[in-house]
């Protein structure tokens, strides 16, 4: 699946993801009015809502980007009815040749871990018969607590040529906080960084890069130039981009010099776009070319970048 990942970043030459993280807010009143007539103010028809935002977001923008990366925890806030939403959801964006990167953020050990990674990333046994849960190509995972959490994932990718992302410095404020604490003179981050370009030497792809992947913040572009170095090999999922604060110059360090290793995540800054003075010409209406707007706008910003630093 890295191979693939990396084939469809080449041909469209956008080295990003779209973060479909909807927040019932994000929507658009027309759909959610029309979703409520048919379901009521239910969770069913928060689902329904969510449902019909996300297809239209992917119809408008599929063929300029090589992957997506729903977040769970914005369907589980509506429950059982969100997550077959987030089911929905992920099956579109396969059909429509998107790679799916199912940021689950999961971390355990022994079968519970193993019990994750089926469900997410490998298929499950049903008597004589087996059965892909919610199938995504990509899975994010916490290695808090070592190697006994992720193996059972690494496992599992290798039946299924599947990938993951591991958690090793997030985008968010606090991150710091476990992340930077020195252990024998270096940060947190960066052992963790050594772990996974070791995970990584055993598990690579056709591509010269590793199933084993990283989740480095685009509010750290310091870390990530020690961390592309650390992890030569694994790609970096790169959140933070946009809404939290990341830009096209900061994020040179991340690639290597193939121009690779790296995919950009961002999420309200291109669902929520039409809700940006920059889109707001588009109205509510057309959020979906709003989307496609801000698309082409961070791929011209992170190309630009890029170039300007050959």
């Amino acid at each position: 699946m890295i191979n693939k990942l990396i084939n469809k970043i080449q041909k469209t030459k956008a080295p990003i993801v779209v973060g479909l993280d909807p927040m019932l807010s994000y929507v658009p009143e027309h759909i959610q009015k029309k979703a409520f007539a048919e379901y009521g103010e239910t969770l069913e028809g928060a689902a329904e809502a969510i449902w019909q935002f996300n297809k239209k977001i992917v119809d408008k923008t599929y063929d300029l980007i090589p992957a997506v990366k729903p977040q769970i925890a914005m369907y589980e806030q509506f429950g059982i009815e969100g997550l077959k939403a987030y089911k929905k959801t992920v099956d579109y964006c396969k059909s429509k040749d998107l790679v799916v990167i199912g940021d689950i953020k999961r971390g355990d050990i022994g079968s519970t871990s193993a019990a994750y990674a089926v469900g997410h990333l490998g298929k499950v046994q049903v008597g004589s018969k087996t059965y892909a849960g919610f199938d995504e190509d990509f899975a994010t995972v916490n290695p808090y607590l070592g190697s006994d959490g992720v193996k059972p994932f690494i496992d599992v990718c290798k039946q299924e040529n599947k990938g993951l992302f591991i958690l090793v410095k997030t985008s968010n404020p606090s991150s710091g906080e476990f992340q930077d604490q020195k252990i024998d003179g270096k940060p947190l981050y960066e052992l963790v960084g050594e772990k996974v370009a070791q995970w990584g030497e055993e598990h690579m792809g056709e591509s010269g890069y590793s199933y084993v992947g990283a989740v480095v913040g685009a509010t750290y572009p310091e870390q990530g130039e020690i961390l592309r170095k650390v992890m030569p090999k694994s790609f970096i999922l790169v959140p933070g981009y946009g809404a939290q604060g990341g830009k096209g110059k900061d994020l040179v360090h991340f690639f290597n010099e193939d121009g690779l290793g790296a995919i950009v995540n961002s999420s309200r800054g291109i669902i929520a776009a039409y809700k940006q003075e920059a889109y707001a010409k588009f109205g509510a209406e057309n959020f979906g070319d709003a989307s496609r707007a801000a698309v082409e706008a961070m791929i011209a910003d992170i190309q630009g970048a890029l170039t300007a630093a050959k």
